[in-house]
């Protein structure tokens, strides 16, 4: 399997960048998530001209945060930097709408960004829709501004399940999800795809690319001889994807339940316990200022509780080496193609650490 990193845009990704490339590593992404993090497409920028041959993503940016014409543009300026080395996940923004204190798009908005952003970095043609008016656009360039010419991979956020799967298979792109470590969940979303892409007649020309790779975005602790897989070298290991959920189901409790119904008595516990500590409630208008923080940073040891064993074996890869190689192998067979590690302790070791187990 494929390994790769994801981290947050800041001064000095564009070092970790290089040592990503250095150790091997596929692809390197960066979050796109705007009342949290930097902007991506200035961190890939810096890391384009630091790099020469690993891929770089953003992801995920959605129709909820950018427009088709300033994402393509961004994407394309991007390509123009690093030729046919540049991905980009779309998804429905749900973080980084609900960073915000706003519900999250629609799949078939999805569906319409995803369309045009295939076009207008292929350099063609797209409608594009502002209220009742509607017209056809296409970049306008002259001279080398953005590269249309290498192809930009696509990939959807997996996070809708069913309906992203077929999007990504109508739209002939590839899927990511954040903490999916389940390879029947994976051989479903395959499915889903697989089945969309048969039903839906298309010019494979119409797409920017044909490849469609599959990705899932984890965190990664190998343990010592006798370590307590559920210690505290593994929870803040694994702590920020925990929070991380543990917030979007506080988040969510009221206007979405599904989610947090899913849960059991002990996680449930877990997010009132999360919004008591954060000062906030399930109803309060302003809850996402006190949930999304430091969101995927390195959790406080005070939140050390917080970080369940069932949750840290749900969503992280924790374990020896076999152990490790064992469940990656599962997901490989279940079609993942590449993994990706979020680090937040020591970014460059954990990079080695990946770099040693898969390259």
């Amino acid at each position: 399997m494929r390994a790769g990193v994801v981290v947050a845009a800041q001064p000095g990704v564009e070092d970790l960048a290089v040592r990503a490339e250095e150790l091997g590593l596929h692809s390197f992404w960066v979050n796109d998530t705007p009342m949290v993090h930097g902007d991506p497409f200035v961190a890939l920028s810096l890391c384009a001209k630091a790099t020469s041959r690993i891929k770089l993503g953003i992801g995920v940016t959605s129709p909820a945060l950018r427009s088709a014409p300033a994402a393509a543009s961004g994407l394309a300026s991007l390509n123009a930097l690093a030729p046919g080395r540049i991905i980009c996940a779309v998804g429905t923004g749900n973080t980084a709408r609900r960073t915000l204190g706003m519900r999250p798009t629609t799949a078939a908005r999805l569906e319409n960004f995803t369309a045009a952003l295939q076009n207008l970095c292929a350099g063609r043609s797209t409608e594009y829709r502002e209220g009742d008016r509607v017209r056809d656009i296409r970049f306008l360039h002259a001279g080398a501004h953005v590269n249309t010419a290498d192809p930009i991979e696509f990939v959807v956020a997996a996070l809708l399940g069913p309906k992203a799967a077929a999007v990504a298979g109508r739209r002939g792109t590839g899927l990511i999800s954040f903490g999916l470590l389940d390879p029947t969940a994976w051989h479903a979303l395959h499915d889903t795809r697989r089945h969309a892409a048969q039903g839906t007649p298309r010019d494979l020309d119409s797409y920017t690319d044909s490849r469609a790779d599959s990705y899932v975005v984890t965190s990664l602790h190998l343990l010592d001889e006798d370590e307590d897989p559920h210690g505290d070298a593994a929870r803040d290991a694994t702590g920020h994807l925990v929070l991380s959920l543990l917030a979007f189901a506080a988040d969510t409790a009221a206007d979405t339940p599904a989610f947090a119904e899913q849960l059991g008595p002990e996680e449930r516990k877990a997010v009132r316990q999360l919004l008591d500590r954060r000062g906030t409630t399930a109803t309060a208008p302003d809850r996402h200022t006190k949930l999304y923080p430091n969101y995927l940073g390195r959790i406080a040891p005070q939140d050390r509780d917080l970080v369940l064993p069932s949750l840290m074996n749900t969503l992280a890869l924790v374990g020896t080496r076999d152990d490790l190689l064992a469940r990656i192998t599962t997901l490989e067979q279940a079609g993942v193609d590449e993994l990706l590690i979020q680090p937040v302790i020591d970014p460059p070791t954990e990079m080695a650490l990946l770099a040693n187990l898969l390259t």
